[in-house]
């Protein structure tokens, strides 16, 4: 079975990569490449792939590895979305999607805040509103009664 893997090129510290196609069960170095189809320097974030030479040996059955299928969908040589290449080790980050998500939360907190926040307000002005009838009905009744009382024992103390 034929894979589309990378190959390592390049100096120590210095990785540049070759895109082939080579088969499954040979390694890599071996030299015993099938075709070449483009090359990949992640230093400078550079892939170039020949389009058609990829699309003819996809079509002909040649699986490729997770890294180049990310590449193919990145060139749009391949319609589809990315694999996660680090199953195990760490998921692909959507950081639009993170972002968005966290947005969302901030905007549901608001919202519950603010109507915590009215049904509160909307408490306390039922309340006072029971309240404030009794109270006033009390005090306007006290108040001119006390100030009666209090006015002829004045006058009484000033004679």
């Amino acid at each position: 079975m034929l894979m589309m893997r990378l190959k390592r090129v390049g100096r120590k510290n210095n990785p540049s990569y070759r895109i082939v196609v080579v088969d499954k069960r040979t390694s890599v170095k071996s030299n015993k490449t099938v075709d070449l189809l483009g090359s990949y320097d992640p230093k400078l974030g550079r892939i170039s792939i020949n389009g058609d030479k990829a699309k003819h040996w996809l079509a002909h059955g040649v699986q490729p590895s997770v890294t180049v299928y990310n590449m193919l969908v990145s060139q749009k040589i391949v319609d589809g979305k990315k694999k996660n290449a680090l199953p195990k080790k760490s998921p692909i980050i959507d950081e639009a999607k993170l972002k968005a998500e966290a947005e969302a939360k901030a905007a549901a907190e608001k919202a519950e805040a603010d109507a915590k926040a009215a049904a509160e307000a909307a408490k306390k002005a039922e309340e006072e509103a029971a309240a404030a009838p009794a109270g006033d009905a009390e005090t306007p009744a006290e108040v001119p009664a006390e100030a009666s009382a209090e006015a002829p024992a004045e006058e009484a103390k000033a004679e």
